[in-house]
């Protein structure tokens, strides 16, 4: 990508724009001689994984991010039904993902530290593929909340830990690992929705055939990532140089904008993962049909991490570009609500095109920030936090549904959630320096 004196492409810095404040901080436990042995001997091995290894490596765990999310919200009236549940479950259960992101997510670096970036990958999705196996087999809601958070392990680390990984290992290949991330992030999603019903065929219990499936697939990044474990070793990135900048990001408005708006962007997309199938059967159209109208929602996301960071990079209308993706959001609600039949393909579209704040917020993060420190305090500000403020969405949807049943109810809380997004996205995406702003 090129670079402009406001927009600085973010270096191949050993520093991980994945991580949080403290992974960088130079008095950091792991120091040059830390669990791994000396800096010398990690730097060697960083350099290890073969470019052909680290695609399929980033493929692989990418597609695997969010099926156990995605594969959820078209089979919810089955699981409802099976464990006797109500509206206010497919909340909880729609919001688990942003908890469990903002959560896990936070404990990532120090997780990273002592198993390092490729053995956190390992372990967590281990840990994520027995979760996805077994929440299907039990007979109790309880143990299946509990196991859906276990599945959920894997993909709040790998938010944090896989662009990390990449910006300690791509090199050259860095933006191109962090395209094909993105892209096949999106993938996986849409794959997740539009699967599940096919897969659970017509048997009343073919719901948990269909989840299971995504337990088998999660396996398989951790049979290619112990490959991996193999050639890196222990790769936490080495603590920066002293002397770079450590203000409060709270300091900085464009800081709060950016956390505000992933937040936004991501109560959308779990919102839609629970309850956009729903909507769509409550006007008539086959459960069959909601899931590939879910899954062409979350296909667009493909399309904008192809297109956005170089959008991102280039624009000189960025803040009016963010602007209008929460305006596309919000029409369509809208439309869903007013003219949910006349063509729910195109309201997919527009909401589809709308999530496209994802992706621009994501290349924000080191767009937004010169230091290689500030990126890495930036991401642990902006994810794990955004995906605490997005688990409000699900939850406050699902309470709505049961307290008064209005399908309109949702979609215009929803539509107001977009406008405010849209607000926000003008103001995370105005060309300002994070690294100003905490040392003015």
């Amino acid at each position: 990508m090129s670079t402009t004196p406001s927009d600085p492409a973010p270096t191949s810095s050993t520093t991980s724009a994945g991580a949080s404040p403290e992974a960088a901080a130079p008095d950091s436990p792991a120091g040059p001689s830390g669990p791994a042995g000396p800096a010398s001997a990690r730097a060697t091995r960083a350099t290890a994984v073969g470019g052909l290894l680290a695609v399929l490596a980033v493929s692989v765990v990418a597609l695997n991010l969010r099926p156990g999310a995605s594969s959820l919200g078209p089979l919810m009236g089955d699981v409802e039904a099976a464990y006797d549940q109500g509206a206010t479950a497919s909340g909880l259960l729609t919001a688990l993902p942003c908890l469990a992101f903002g959560v896990f997510g936070a404990l990532a670096v120090p997780i990273s530290r002592v198993l390092g970036l490729t053995g956190t990958v390992v372990a967590s999705f281990v840990l994520a593929t027995l979760g996805l196996l077994l929440r299907p087999t039990v007979d109790a809601f309880a143990l299946f909340l509990i196991l859906s958070l276990l599945a959920l392990v894997g993909p709040a680390l790998g938010n944090v830990v896989v662009p990390a990984w990449i910006k300690q290992h791509g090199a050259a290949r860095t933006v191109t690992l962090l395209t094909l991330y993105s892209m096949m992030l999106a993938l996986g999603g849409a794959a997740g929705a539009g699967l599940s019903v096919p897969l659970a065929g017509p048997g009343a219990e073919g719901w948990r055939e269909s989840l299971q499936f995504w337990g088998m697939l999660a396996a398989v990044p951790v049979l290619i990532w112990v490959l991996v474990l193999v050639r890196t070793g222990h790769d936490f990135p080495p603590p920066s140089p002293a002397g770079e900048l450590r203000g409060s990001l709270l300091r900085s408005p464009t800081a709060i904008a950016l956390t505000v708006m992933f937040g936004l962007q991501s109560t959308n997309v779990y919102t839609q993962f629970g309850f956009l199938p729903q909507v769509l059967t409550s006007a008539g159209i086959s459960p069959m049909r909601a899931g590939v109208i879910m899954a062409v929602v979350l296909a667009w996301g493909v399309v904008g991490g192809l297109v956005m960071p170089v959008v991102v990079d280039r624009s000189r209308h960025l803040p009016w570009i963010a602007a209008g993706f929460g305006a596309l959001t919000a029409i369509g609600y809208l439309g869903l609500w007013l003219a949910p039949t006349v063509s729910p393909l195109l309201w997919a579209c527009v909401l589809g095109v709308g999530g496209f704040a994802f992706p621009t917020v994501l290349t924000l993060i080191p767009l937004r920030s010169r230091s290689p420190l500030v990126t890495a305090r930036l991401s642990g500000m902006v994810q794990p936090y955004g995906y605490i403020l997005a688990a409000i969405g699900p939850i406050i949807a699902g309470a709505l549904l049961d307290a008064t049943g209005s399908i309109p109810a949702l979609l215009a809380m929803m539509a107001a959630s977009g406008v405010l997004l849209g607000v926000v996205g003008h103001r995370a995406a105005r060309p300002r320096m994070v690294d100003d702003e905490i040392s003015a």
